[in-house]
């Protein structure tokens, strides 16, 4: 039963292996990391302290080196059509790169099984804020708020994975909606449901994870790795995204990104905005105006994802994953030293055109990693925009990004002035600004696209047309064994 929807070790002990307090105070920066400790079910919830070490346990688990740790983005990219596998090895998930998985394969298990056990943590801490009388009232409900946007954070991976677009049939079967708190064995067995509603849930979560988040922290190392109001107001820009509604996600992003340059949002001392050079992204710090939400690392072997799992390790060090010549890769704007961007690729010893976005830190790797930035939501925006007829706000956002890293670079009129044109170039624009950050699948299988062939080291993989079984990942072997009501993909 090791790849249950639940994992059976969650049921006698909620979270027996929890991580120690990350932080007394919004004074202290998140993920200042003590070893892992041993706290029994009925102590858990029992002090403050003990409270907090809960909720910073739910980050934790999205830190799972099978889901932001690296590997889920990974796969994403191993899915999609920008990179080559350069290892033949199943380890280094090759298989996944070929698009020839099976239901029993280890990694289409492991990304299942780590993100339900996030959304059970994330269900067993909002059932015991509900009756605690440790803390606060209004500091119960911002753990209530937080618990929720991992939940949702948590069923997008799972609803984009193992379930067809919506898009492509929104009635389809998605994955088991588990909303309530899972102790005791014998909860295993419960139908998928559509992914109309799983997605409905999710714009839920972030619903109310919005009116319980805080505007801001302390620090801007809390702004980056705890979720505040932007992150829930940016993720639901990309959910609003997956699903073609375009007017919810432009009435999301007005929240955060104004309608004019300089597109800056401020509240109190929070500033979200694009960072004035690329490279600052990349350079160490992580926490600047442009990180929304992203998943922090410490300067601790514990946490650190093991090699085959790490970004820095899978895109440059090994590399497993190379730039293919027929992708995003090879345009001009990473070939034009006026483009800050161009720095971010390189070529290797091997002669193999390498990415170089997470490039920091050697073994053990402690890049963080971004979930949602300020220019992926502007990007989404501009096509929210484009796609209602906007046509001006929406090159004024493209040219914001783009002149971001290449100050005199130019769109033609005719691009910026015709739909189909401008959206080609917002569409090639996110291609090229977020290359390597997971979301490449996500766009092609959003429009209903045939995932294209592609060539590695160790052959060509073959295009999957939207339509194909393997489209999306199969449920899980483990799941389909525990669970009776599970139907397979």
């Amino acid at each position: 039963m090791k790849h249950s929807c639940i994992i059976p070790t969650l049921y006698k002990a909620i979270f027996l292996i929890v991580i120690s307090t990350f932080f007394t105070s919004c004074e202290k920066d998140f993920l200042d990391v003590n070893p892992k400790t041993i706290v029994e079910d009925k102590d858990a919830f029992s002090t403050p302290g003990k409270i907090l070490a809960q909720v910073n346990n739910l980050y934790a688990r999205l830190q799972n080196q099978n889901l932001y740790g690296g590997r889920w983005i990974v796969f994403n990219e191993q899915r999609s059509d920008e990179f080559g596998q350069n290892d033949g090895n199943a380890a280094t998930g090759s298989a996944v790169w070929n698009q020839n998985v099976a239901t029993t394969n280890e990694y289409i298990n492991d990304v299942w099984s780590a993100a339900y056990t996030a959304i059970n943590a994330s269900n067993i801490l909002m059932a015991e804020m509900e009756k605690t009388q440790v803390i606060t009232d209004s500091l119960a409900k911002l753990y209530i708020a937080e618990a929720k946007f991992v939940r949702a954070l948590s069923y997008l991976i799972l609803v984009q994975t193992y379930a067809k677009p919506y898009n492509l049939d929104p009635e389809a079967l998605g994955v088991p909606l588990r909303l309530t708190a899972i102790k005791s064995t014998g909860n295993n067995d419960l139908a998928r449901s559509t992914v109309r509603e799983v997605y409905a849930q999710i714009i839920k979560d972030l619903d109310d994870a919005e009116a319980g988040l805080p505007n801001q922290y302390a620090t801007s190392a809390l702004n980056s790795s705890r979720a505040h109001k932007s992150s829930a107001i940016a993720l639901k820009t990309r959910i609003y995204l997956n699903i073609n509604n375009y007017n919810k996600l432009a009435e999301e992003a007005r929240k955060i990104v104004p309608d004019q340059a300089p597109f800056q949002h401020q509240n109190g001392s929070l500033t979200h905005r694009l960072e004035s050079n690329v490279q600052l992204i990349w350079g160490g710090s992580y926490n600047g105006p442009e990180s929304i939400f992203t998943i922090p690392f410490a300067n601790t072997n514990t946490e650190t994802p093991a090699a085959q799992y790490s970004l820095a390790f899978t895109y440059l060090t090994q590399p497993i994953l190379f730039l293919t010549e027929e992708g995003i890769g090879a345009d001009s704007a990473f070939l034009n030293p006026q483009d800050g961007r161009s720095t971010l690729v390189s070529v290797n010893t091997a002669k193999r055109k390498v990415l170089r976005k997470f490039a920091i830190t050697t073994a053990p790797f402690r890049d963080y990693v971004p979930v949602i930035r300020y220019a992926e939501v502007m990007l989404n925006y501009a096509e929210a925009a484009a796609q209602n007829g906007q046509l001006a706000l929406a090159a004024e956002l493209l040219k914001a990004v783009r002149n971001r890293s290449n100050p005199s670079y130019q769109f033609t009129a005719e691009v910026l002035n015709e739909k189909d044109k401008l959206l080609e170039a917002i569409w090639k624009e996110r291609r090229i600004e977020l290359v390597g950050e997971g979301l490449r699948l996500q766009d092609l299988q959003r429009r209903v696209l045939t995932l294209p062939s592609k060539k590695g080291s160790i052959g060509t993989a073959p295009s999957v047309a939207p339509d194909a079984k393997n489209y999306i990942w199969p449920i899980p072997s483990g799941e389909l064994s525990t669970n009776k009501l599970c139907l397979p993909n």
